[in-house]
């Protein structure tokens, strides 16, 4: 087995999306060839209904798929093809823009007013960009979990993981999307197949992330001296971005760590990307905006 090193570590940013929703953002500034397919990580949690009621109103995508994965609160949502829904704590919403859609989303608070998810950005291949738009919408129950001996549990999003596999299917990028809790000083070692990009992003508690490489100034420590160095725990809101390897290993901190890790096979394309719009070339995306300027951006369903 190979273990994987830890490129860097990454806090995610401030930033302010939509209508006024405050939120971090773990990556998607600037050059995003490391994640590829992956182009975008929005954590979008707050307790402050005034920094994300006014949510994400009207807008379009092109391109690319959207998941958003909810733990708390939900998340109304519409489109130009005239779906509606909600999806709540626990659910997640896999939307393939393709060839164009428009569409809503607005984040409605708990009882306690606390609203929490994830949004994620899964670039789609030049031969599936004009793809028919779709949605594929999970809800909680459905989602399966498996609980390992020491305690460690796994829900399972997308993709296949300790013999099971996910609800969400028919991915371009084939990724695995997987929401992992480790319990407090446990050590974890899981497999992330050799060809793919992957990273973690903590959400709750702490860790310390096994370095094959040796020690970087990061919080991470060499599999071969984890005992005789005391790194600083990367925590709450950190994204690690992995080399390649077949394995991560992970040591949870006192309260225990909760993280997404997502891996997806590299589409290895160009990328031309402005806004809630991405395609391949710089004349592609000039089209798509003079589409929407005349009216006929959408390929199914209603213009807006």
């Amino acid at each position: 087995m190979s273990l994987r090193p830890v490129k860097r570590l990454i806090e995610a940013k401030p930033t302010i999306e939509g209508a006024g929703v405050h939120l971090r953002r773990a990556f998607g500034f600037g050059n995003t060839s490391d994640f590829d397919p992956f182009l975008l990580l929005d954590d979008f949690r707050n307790d402050i209904p005034a920094e994300y009621l006014k949510g994400f109103p009207w807008h379009p995508h092109r391109g690319i798929e959207t998941v958003t994965y909810v733990l708390a609160g939900n998340v109304e949502h519409g489109d130009s093809m005239g779906n509606r829904g909600t999806i709540g704590a626990g659910d997640v919403q896999w939307m393939t823009a393709g060839s164009g859609i428009i569409h809503q989303e607005m984040p409605r608070g708990d009882e306690a007013g606390r609203m929490h998810g994830f949004q994620l950005w899964a670039n789609l291949p030049s031969s599936l960009k004009m793809t028919t738009p779709r949605y594929q919408e999970v809800k909680s129950p459905d989602i399966p979990g498996i609980t390992d001996d020491d305690g460690t549990f796994v829900r399972i999003v997308c993709g296949e993981f300790w013999g099971k596999k996910g609800p969400v299917d028919g991915i371009a990028a084939e990724p695995t999307y997987l929401d992992v809790s480790v319990p407090p000083g446990r050590r974890k070692t899981l497999p992330v197949e050799t060809s793919r990009h992957a990273f973690a992003y903590i959400f709750a508690g702490s860790g310390k992330f096994c370095n094959a490489s040796g020690p970087l100034a990061v919080p991470t420590e060499s599999a071969e001296w984890w005992h005789s160095t005391a790194p600083l725990e990367a925590g709450n809101r950190s994204l690690i971005l992995f080399d390649r390897g077949d394995e991560v290993t992970v040591e949870a901190g006192d309260d225990g760590i909760r993280f997404l890790l997502i891996s997806g096979k590299p589409l290895e394309q160009p990328v031309a990307w402005y806004g809630p719009i991405v395609m391949n070339t710089q004349a592609e995306l000039r089209e798509a905006f003079d589409e929407l300027e005349q009216g006929t951006f959408l390929k199914t369903g209603k213009q807006g």
